[in-house]
């Protein structure tokens, strides 16, 4: 019987692994999302304030340059010539500009140089700062020497004393401000981001370890035979305190139920194997003493006609209820898993004889063999294995019209093992009814299609619907599979069976 113990080691990794890895990347995503915006937000911030108080500061400056070059002691209108210059005041900064405007013209005009000398302004200057409103307000200008932030001021002598700073430095420091906040920020968010995956990583930890247990879980054979559900949460993973706690304990519960529940079904399908096996057991002594008796009356006994065909009929039908009980017993002791009889059996000539059988049975029929040049041996059960043959053939024969062509055919597959086909041109399986062909008494309902049953068990006396569950139970207990493909024209039964099956590992129960 299958059991937990191998399904339970197979290799692989969780089918749930690509989806925590997409949820991890995306938690990680979303979160350097969430940084990049808070360090931007925060950037902006600290640019505007920053940006905001080095204006007040240069504003202030510009009004104490100003106020320095404004000498309330220069002589009055018209006698500036003789007077003190704007640039001659003390405590300018190198950098300075300073000019007078008198009746719409510029005059002692220039930038303060480092060597203390005058940079006379250019033409374009000069506009630029006819062009200013004497209101006191500073204002930013691009001038030959740069970026100036510039105030004109009208003095009581009716002329106009314009003051500029360079914002030069402001704008180095705002640079460098930017530069430093974005190194900053680009190694926290290298460091929070590997911090968070990490963490991430050890959040999803447990939701992982689940995914682990229900993906052994989807592995196991559950549809027949005995099972161990022996997987479980672990302790650490099933506190239901905790959010993955809870799924886990509740995972946990599912499992516990599902594993009553397959071990009543395994009870009620030992009990019915069970009582299948003793029934038929016990119905083989009543068929063989009618089959007896019937013969004995037939040999001693004199009948009309009509008596000769009603006994005829029951013999028929008794020999045709021992079929029954026997293939009942088969399947039993395939289920129970008994021992094979396993010797060397040439699959080659197991054929040759079955289809022989078969022509003799069936001569209206076409029987052609396509063989190897060599014999093909394999470890099997012999009875079983022309079980399987004479079941397939005698489906084909039953199954299709007169002058079908069966054609069996025996090779060896590229894995070293050995391929046995049937095919017919018969009519052909119906759709529906191709993947319940080896489920037992499975019978294809030729009528509602209105036509002749098709290649596989049909509902027509003398089958039962048990022939190719057996093909399909023996072939499976020899390690092997059977398959079938048809369509209108063409019906294929495959089987594969390994060259040495059986011979080292033991035997392998059915399912």
């Amino acid at each position: 019987m299958p059991s937990l113990s191998g399904a339970a080691r197979t290799p692989g990794r969780s089918w749930l692994k690509p989806a925590t890895w997409h949820l991890r990347t995306r938690l990680v995503l979303v979160a350097m999302a969430l940084l990049v915006s808070i360090c931007g937000a925060v950037g902006l911030f600290s640019f505007a304030s920053m940006d905001s108080f080095l204006t007040r500061q240069l504003d202030d400056q510009l009004s104490q340059a100003a106020h320095v070059s404004n000498d309330p002691g220069r002589p009055p209108l018209g006698g500036f010539n003789n007077g003190r210059d704007p640039l001659d005041a003390r405590g300018q900064s190198v950098g300075t500009l300073n000019a007078r405007i008198l009746n719409g013209q510029v005059n002692s005009a220039g930038f303060l140089a480092p060597d203390t000398t005058r940079s006379p302004l250019s033409s374009t200057d000069k506009e630029i700062l006819l062009a200013l409103a004497t209101n006191a307000q500073p204002v930013d200008r691009p001038l030959s020497n740069g970026d100036y932030r510039l105030i004109a001021v009208k003095t009581a002598n009716a002329d106009v004393l314009v003051t500029g700073l360079p914002l030069a430095a402001k704008a180095s420091t705002l640079t460098s401000l930017v530069w430093t906040f974005v190194f900053v920020s680009l190694g926290g968010l290298v460091l929070i981001g590997l911090a968070g995956t990490v963490l991430i990583r050890r959040t999803m930890k447990p939701l992982e370890q689940l995914s682990e247990v229900a993906t052994r879980v989807s592995r196991l054979p559950l549809e027949a035979g005995e099972v161990a559900l022996a997987v479980r949460v672990p302790p650490s993973n099933s506190n239901p305190g905790t959010e993955v706690g809870s799924v886990g304990y509740a995972l946990n519960l599912m499992l516990d139920n599902v594993a009553n529940a397959l071990e009543a079904r395994q009870k009620s399908e030992t009990k019915v194997r069970q009582f299948v096996a003793d029934a038929s057991h016990e119905l083989r002594t009543p068929l063989t003493a009618i089959r007896g008796y019937t013969e004995l009356m037939r040999m001693t006994e004199n009948f009309t006609p009509d008596g000769r065909k009603s006994l005829a009929r029951v013999q028929r039908q008794s020999e045709r209820m021992t079929t029954l009980v026997e293939d009942l017993l088969l399947l039993a002791r395939l289920d129970e898993g008994q021992p094979l009889k396993l010797s060397e059996v040439d699959l080659t000539q197991l054929v040759i004889e079955t289809v022989s059988d078969e022509k003799v049975i069936a001569p209206d029929h076409h029987w052609h063999l396509e063989l190897p040049d060599e014999p093909l041996v394999v470890n099997g059960d012999p009875s079983q294995l022309r079980q399987v043959m004479v079941n397939l053939l005698s489906n084909a024969r039953k199954h299709t019209a007169p002058g079908t062509t069966v054609v069996t055919g025996v090779t060896k597959s590229t894995d070293g093992g050995a391929v046995v086909t049937v095919t017919d041109d018969g009519a052909g399986i119906p759709a529906g009814f191709v993947d319940h062909v080896f489920s037992r008494f499975a019978r294809a309902d030729a009528s509602r299609a209105g036509k002749a049953p098709a290649s596989g068990p049909a509902a027509s006396e003398g089958t039962s619907g048990l022939g190719l569950s057996i093909v399909q139970s023996i072939v499976e207990s020899h390690g092997g599979s059977v398959e079938v493909r048809s369509k209108p024209g063409r019906t294929e039964f495959t089987l594969r069976l390994p060259i040495k099956t059986l011979a080292a590992q033991g035997n392998t129960p059915a399912s």
